[in-house]
């Protein structure tokens, strides 16, 4: 039986390349991603620390520096948060270019493994005939 050669292995092997180039960008993405929101929780977390102590303090230049600090941590969270929404926008855009890939990749996968179905049908069907024609020619009738 003859092994079975694939004959788009190379564009298989390529698509495999850009499969995991795809999943390390998606990755990548990820990791940018998480740690941009744990920034913002930080922006929030030390935002909630200083606006009660707003409302505690009469002292005024104390109230006008609190007020200027929480005014800024604010702005930082609406930059941060519009950063992070762009974030989303790239991982989305990573996750769905991984996905393509990936189908990409299958498709062929599914075609080498067809192909090698066939292939290993026709070579039973090939073998089985070369025994019947053995078994023809070896035959021999009785004499009566």
């Amino acid at each position: 039986m003859a092994p079975y050669r694939f004959k788009l292995q190379q564009v298989l092997d390529y698509r495999a390349q850009l499969e995991d180039q795809a999943k390390m960008a998606f990755a990548k993405a990820q990791q940018r991603y998480e740690a941009h929101v744990a920034h913002v929780n930080a922006l929030r977390e030390r935002l909630a620390e200083y606006e009660p102590k707003l409302y505690q303090t009469n002292n005024q230049s104390e109230l006008w520096l609190l007020r200027n600090f929480v005014q800024a941590l604010a702005q930082d969270i609406a930059n941060a948060e519009t950063h992070l929404l762009q974030l989303a926008q790239e991982l989305n855009k990573a996750r769905q270019n991984l996905v393509k890939k990936s189908q990409e990749r299958k498709l062929l996968d599914k075609l080498k493994e067809n192909q090698a179905k066939r292939h290993a049908k026709e070579e039973r069907f090939k073998e089985q005939q070369q025994f019947d024609e053995t078994a023809t020619l070896r035959y021999k009738p009785q004499t009566v």
